[in-house]
């Protein structure tokens, strides 16, 4: 069975209901004899409708169809006489399910495709609708969407055709894909596109509510919807009646039928958001002159209010001063620092509920006890003398540390601070309490944890320090060196914390620069830093050495640096020793490749001028054999002419082995073989190649001609095999003192991760471009394809 996609169908009608007032009616239509019969039999048409606004709507209250479409049908069936049936259809797709089912005669309002045209018969475009580019009203001017950058985003449907359009000829564009035309508009509203496209039918339907009224058409992007009537290919005399009926509709009604259903309409004055800014203005203005009434009236007030006022002041200040009072009072009694007040003659007058706990006694009893009964050292002579020096302000700062004891006779550490005080008449001297248990456990732990780390820094093979910017003078200096020093430099670590010695006059000479780069950097900008030279011992021995520190802040705010210096001497001479084997492999890779380059050359030239010289003979031979013979017997003279093709083919082997070995275009210059290698690939592979290269080349040696050259027969080579490119571009620049070859293909391309790391062709470019002294890059991702980019130098290039 055929699925009918339709969310809904409206069911038959009797009668079209239409809901717009008629226009006047048309002229006449003028049928040939065979037309106006075969009208005159089939007066009553069914006409299908899309429900789509404002094309074609369905009234539910009125039951009838409204919209430009209808209203187009309406004068068609006045012009022709007909007797109509309405139908209405959810989308394109029950349409024509409908039509292939035989309900519906002819419908307006479609756009001609390739699919369409195998169902209908189309007439002329009766009305064209633009695509519109919509903007911001404000400060609003002409869109050219050739000229938009990748910053402007374009809100657009998608999926669909005007999508499609967009993507395949503007190619700038930033598109971004919504569901409906409404949400496009908003995007453009809430600034997260800067433009919108869409047709103009839907922005007629949607630019008359009030949300839409700062925008604006700002642009139309050259692709019309062209609308038509399409009929029932079984009835082509249909099609040419309602040919001639949209012909001898005036130009006008279809006009006005256009401005009535398709032209943007904006709000009313009364509906723009200006309106009711300039309103809201207004009443600012109005209220802003009730204030000020209200002003000159508060001002009468004022004069009345300032005795009162007066009155109520003396009033408030002194509940203010008994409020302080009691606040103080409170924050003194629930203070978490024990608070004595103590009399001339050390007797407590005071004593907060800190104080009570601190010391074990209950709630009082400190009161009237003398203060040795807590602090067993604060005999009387002693007591006075503290007196006497709070008193009279002599002996600086009246802190100490003490032991008190507690009510059931235990001592503990305490701080205690004293501050003379007169209240009232009387004077006291106040006595702060502080616990100072915790304080000392903690800094016993630290005094614990710093010997560990000395023994840990002291067993460490290298040299362990702490690096410190002085905040005076802003130079560095060293509060710390373990004692691994003297292992590793010869010098105690007093003598490196000597502001004239450090780390820095440990470096080799020749090193000491890029040690004071790196380390002011760091001191600079409170960063970690890493640095690996040569240092040298007391004893001018020459070592390799690493140093590390990493940064942190105390919390004072100032930075420090923690570090070790690690000798790597032995790893860095087996690194010196590797390198060395390394350059001299790669010197004798290059050595050979010049070698087998230079063989080949040899081997190409006898293989050309030896095997082509006794090749030509032959030939010449044979030729002579059959000016002499070939008339003497046909037989000899067919077996003539086979020897001369297998000479001729011997001839084209010679000189694609030669060719191989080694191309004579390479005597022309690289970049004549360059254009040779890439018309050859061409011709085998059928991918396109671009090439380009400058006019005029700076002299290049052989070597580094060939070196080019066989990189660029393996870079296609591999095109061939894996790419699956379509085109190959080459360029060849000469930029810096280098010459850049760069091969490009628009193939499958791969993942940089997943490339094979022992790939021989990759391996074989690498060092060739190594003996050259060069770089290569490759770069390649899935679906991008891959480019391949080498540059050798050519200031050690000398004119032959």
């Amino acid at each position: 069975m055929k699925r009918v996609r339709c969310l809904w169908v409206i069911g038959w009608l009797c009668l079209p209901l239409i809901a717009l007032a008629k226009p006047p009616a048309p002229p006449a239509v003028v049928l040939d004899p065979a037309q106006q019969q075969w009208l005159d039999e089939h007066r009553g048409l069914r006409v299908g409708l899309v429900l789509q606004a404002p094309y074609a709507q369905f009234d539910r209250r009125l039951q009838q169809f409204y919209g430009a479409n209808v209203e187009l049908v309406g004068a068609l069936s006045q012009a022709l006489g007909l007797d109509l049936t309405w139908r209405g259809f959810a989308d394109q797709a029950a349409l024509e399910h409908a039509l292939q089912a035989g309900e519906i005669d002819f419908a307006p309002g479609l756009m001609q495709t390739p699919t369409s045209l195998r169902l209908w018969l189309f007439s002329d475009p009766y009305m064209r609708v633009p695509q519109l580019v919509v903007g911001m009203r404000s400060g609003a001017v002409a869109v050219e969407l050739e000229k938009l950058n990748a910053n402007d985003r374009v809100a657009v449907r998608m999926p669909g055709t005007l999508a499609d359009y967009l993507r395949g000829n503007y190619g700038n564009l930033n598109l971004q894909g919504v569901p409906d035309e409404r949400e496009a508009l908003q995007l453009v509203l809430g600034g997260q596109a800067s433009f919108a496209v869409l047709d103009e039918a839907q922005l007629s339907r949607l630019s008359r509510e009030g949300e839409f009224a700062d925008l604006a058409v700002v642009g139309d992007i050259g692709l019309p919807q062209l609308l038509r009537v399409g009929s029932r290919r079984d009835w082509p005399m249909l099609a040419d009646i309602l040919e001639r009926a949209l012909q001898v509709l005036p130009a006008k009604t279809l006009e006005q039928m256009h401005q009535r259903w398709l032209q943007p309409r904006y709000p009313r004055f009364s509906e723009s958001a200006g309106f009711w800014q300039n309103l809201a203005l207004l009443f600012g203005l109005l209220l802003l002159c009730a204030l000020a009434t209200l002003a000159w009236q508060r001002r009468q007030q004022r004069g009345l209010e300032r005795g009162l006022l007066a009155a109520r002041e003396s009033l408030v200040e002194r509940q203010v001063r008994e409020e302080a009072l009691r606040l103080s009072q409170f924050s003194i009694d629930q203070s978490t620092v024990g608070i004595l007040w103590v009399n001339w003659d050390s007797h407590v007058r005071y004593a907060n509920h800190a104080a009570e706990r601190m010391l074990g006694f209950a709630e009082g009893a400190l009161l009237e006890l003398p203060l040795v009964v807590i602090e067993p050292n604060l005999k009387m002579d002693r007591w006075l003398e503290l007196w006497k020096r709070a008193r009279t302000g002599d002996g600086g700062e009246q802190q100490f540390e003490s032991q008190c004891r507690r009510a059931d006779g235990s001592l503990f550490p305490v701080e205690l601070s004293l501050s003379f005080l007169r209240f009232r008449d009387a004077e006291y001297l106040v006595v702060f309490l502080a616990d100072v248990t915790e304080r000392r456990r903690d800094l016993a732990a630290l005094r614990e944890s710093e010997a560990r780390l000395k023994g840990i820094a002291g067993n460490v093979p290298g040299l362990v320090f702490r690096l410190e910017r002085d905040p005076a003078e802003g130079d560095p200096e060293f509060p710390y060196i373990s004692e691994g020093s003297e292992a590793l430099v010869g010098y105690t670590p007093a003598a490196i914390q000597h502001p004239q010695m450090g780390l820095r006059n440990l470096v080799h000479p020749e090193d000491r620069a890029d040690y004071h780069r790196v380390q002011d950097l760091a001191l600079a900008s409170d960063r970690d830093w890493s640095w690996q030279g040569r240092i040298l011992t007391r004893q001018g021995e020459q070592r390799w050495a690493d140093i590390k520190a990493t940064t942190r802040r105390l919390a004072d705010g100032r930075m420090v640096w923690d570090g070790v210096v690690w000798d790597i001497t032995q790893g860095k001479q087996a690194e010196l020793a590797l390198a060395g084997s390394q350059e001299q492999l790669r010197e004798l890779s290059a050595h050979l490749e010049s070698v087998r380059e230079e063989e080949k050359a040899r081997i190409a030239r006898e293989v050309h001028d030896e095997l082509g010289q006794m090749l030509t003979v032959l030939k010449l031979e044979v030729s002579m054999c059959e000016l002499a013979f070939a008339e003497l017997d046909p037989a000899l003279n067919e077996r003539l002419a086979s020897m001369k093709r297998l000479i001729a083919q011997l001839f084209q082997l010679v000189r694609d082995v030669a060719t191989a070995l080694r191309p004579p275009i390479l005597d022309a210059g690289i970049a004549s073989a360059i254009e040779w290698q890439a018309r050859r690939f061409e011709a085998r592979t059928q991918i396109p190649c671009l090439v380009q290269v400058p006019d005029n080349l700076p002299p290049l040696s052989d070597a580094k001609a060939i070196g080019l050259f066989r990189i660029l027969q393996e870079a296609l080579t591999n095109v061939m095999r894996h790419a699956q490119a379509h085109t190959v571009q080459i360029e060849l620049v000469h930029e810096a003192g280098q010459l850049r070859m760069t091969v490009i293909d628009d193939g499958v391309g791969f993942a940089m991760e997943a490339a094979r790391p022992t790939s021989f062709g990759l391996v074989g470019v690498r060092e060739r471009v190594l003996m050259h002294g060069g770089s290569m890059s490759l770069d390649s991702e899935p679906g991008e394809g891959t480019s391949l980019s080498v540059a050798i130098p050519l200031k050690q290039e000398k004119q032959s």
